[in-house]
């Protein structure tokens, strides 16, 4: 399935971008392609650094994936270009936070001229509250950094309001097994 994302309109980017998605899932496996494309030379990416968790990788071009729990938590997961990466789940909205124990995913970024892409390949089946035989529900985001700092928010949908990834308006896409 290929979705776009929209920024949000109290942050549109400075230059002439857009982004999709490409989502599949395999039972617990979650492919994530994010795709974007347009004035790439514009985009500050972090520069690449050795695999591995790290915090606040929103502050900077990230990629996100958001997934509902029937119970009404969630889990975050962030995906750097510089291949760094984070995952946490919540008890409810911006509550109960803790660090998600999942295999780190395997992300492989990639630039062209006018193009930039992060594959990312997320195992997700030690995760309580997914089960591999229900749909599942996905907010699919992106922080995009300029080169000037400025920062553009990109969702499915967004909430009212200011951008918030975390409210349970922008988990758009539906995944079944």
């Amino acid at each position: 399935m290929r979705l776009a994302l929209s920024p949000h309109p109290d942050t549109p980017p400075a230059s002439g971008l857009a982004i999709e998605v490409e989502v599949e899932r395999r039972a617990s496996t979650l492919e994530l392609r994010y795709l974007v494309t347009g004035a790439i030379d514009d985009i500050r990416l972090p520069a690449p650094a050795a695999e591995g968790r790290a915090d606040e990788l929103w502050k900077h071009t990230c990629f996100e994936a958001f997934i509902g729990r029937a119970d009404g938590g969630y889990y975050e997961f962030n995906f750097a270009p510089s291949t760094r990466w984070a995952a946490y789940g919540f008890s409810g909205y911006r509550e109960g936070m803790a660090d998600a124990d999942v295999d780190a995913p395997v992300i492989q970024a990639h630039a062209d001229e006018g193009r930039y892409e992060v594959r990312v390949s997320l195992q997700l089946d030690r995760l309580p509250g997914l089960p591999a035989d229900q749909v599942w529900t996905l907010a699919l985001t992106a922080v995009i950094e300029d080169t000037d700092g400025a920062k553009s928010y990109w969702a499915l949908r967004h909430a009212p309001g200011r951008p918030d990834f975390h409210h349970r308006d922008g988990f758009a896409c539906e995944l079944t097994a």
